[in-house]
C-alpha cells in the first residue's frame, strides 16, 4: 500500500518505520526537514492552503498524526481545525482510507466516572473544542476515517508528569483524587495498526488502568526514593481539567494487544534507561 503519514514525529516516525519494514511504500510530512529510513519525506506545513497540491492524491492510506508542538490555542487550532479542512479539500473525491488520532481530552466529563465510545463528547472550550471539530470533518467526509481517542502518551523522552515529578516540579491538586489516563507509545502504535484492519469507527486507545494523580506519584516516590509533591495547584495547560477514566474494550475487543498493560511496566522500563 502507499500510505500518508501526517505529522511524521513522536508517534509518525516510528509507524512509518514499521509500516516500511512491512513493505508499503510510506511517504512522512513534517513542518521542518527529515530523514528518516525507508520514509519518503515531504516538508509541509499542512496548516497552509494548498500546501498539499504538490503531492500525488493516489495514496490508500492518509494516517494523520499531527501536533502543535505545544504551540498556543491558535496554532492548535491551526493544526488541527484548518489542517484537516485543508487536508479534505486536497484530497476532494479520493478513494483513500482516513485515520486522525484525536484524544480522551474531548471527554469532558469531570466525576470520575468510566467513558467509552459511546459516552458524551462534550468539548465546549479549550484544545478539545479544536480536536472536536477535527473528529466532526473527518467523520462526515466522503472518504471512509477511523478516530483513535489517544489518551496521554508517554515513552522515551516524554511524560509530563514523570518529568514534572523528577524536577521536583510536580503538584498534588485537589488532593491528587483525578483519574489519569496514559497510553505507551509503542501501543499507539500498536493500536493504528490494528485499526488499520478495521471497520472505520471511534476506537479508545488507553492502557488497562487509569490512576489517580495521588497513586501515580506514591508508585514513583516509592520506586525512586523521592519524597511526595507538596498540595498546590498545577500551571494552567492548554486542557480544560477533567476527571475521568477510559475504557479501552473496544478496540481490545477488535484484536488490539496492549504491549505496556500498565502505567508500572511503561515507567519501570523508562526509570532503568534514564
Amino acid at each position: 500500500m502507499k500510505i500518508l503519514i501526517i505529522g511524521c514525529g513522536y508517534v509518525g516516525l516510528p509507524l512509518g518505520q514499521v509500516l516500511a519494514s512491512a513493505g508499503h511504500e510510506v511517504h512522512g510530512i513534517r513542518r521542518s526537514d527529515f530523514t528518516a529510513e525507508n520514509i519518503t519525506p515531504h516538508r509541509i506545513d499542512i496548516t497552509a492552503p494548498n500546501a498539499l497540491d504538490a503531492l500525488p492524491r493516489d495514496f490508500d492510506w492518509i494516517i494523520n498524526t499531527a501536533s502543535s508542538a505545544r504551540g498556543d490555542a491558535e496554532v492548535h487550532r491551526a493544526v488541527f481545525v484548518d489542517g484537516a479542512k485543508n487536508l479534505l479539500d486536497w484530497l476532494g473525491d479520493s478513494s483513500a482510507r482516513m485515520l486522525f488520532t484525536s484524544s480522551t481530552s474531548v471527554y469532558q466529563q469531570t466525576d470520575g466516572d468510566w467513558v467509552d465510545e459511546t459516552s458524551t463528547a462534550n468539548s465546549k472550550g479549550g484544545t478539545a473544542q479544536n480536536l472536536a471539530q477535527a473528529e466532526e470533518l473527518f467523520l462526515n467526509a466522503p472518504q471512509a476515517a477511523t478516530v483513535l481517542r489517544v489518551a496521554g502518551i508517554y515513552g522515551p523522552q516524554r511524560g509530563y508528569l514523570f518529568r514534572q515529578f523528577l524536577k521536583g516540579e510536580a503538584v498534588l491538586t485537589k488532593g491528587g483524587r483525578r483519574w489519569i489516563n496514559m497510553i505507551h507509545r509503542d501501543d499507539v502504535v500498536g493500536a493504528i495498526l490494528a485499526a488499520m484492519d478495521l471497520e472505520p469507527s471511534i476506537y479508545n486507545v488507553a492502557d488497562d488502568e487509569p490512576v489517580t494523580q495521588r497513586a501515580f506519584f506514591e508508585w514513583l516516590a516509592k520506586r525512586l526514593d523521592k519524597p511526595m509533591p507538596p498540595e498546590g495547584e498545577s500551571v494552567s495547560r492548554k486542557r480544560v481539567a477533567t476527571n475521568k477514566r477510559v475504557r479501552n474494550t473496544k478496540l481490545k475487543a477488535a484484536g488490539w494487544q496492549l504491549r505496556v498493560p500498565t502505567f508500572r511496566e511503561g515507567y519501570e522500563k523508562l526509570i532503568r534507561e534514564e
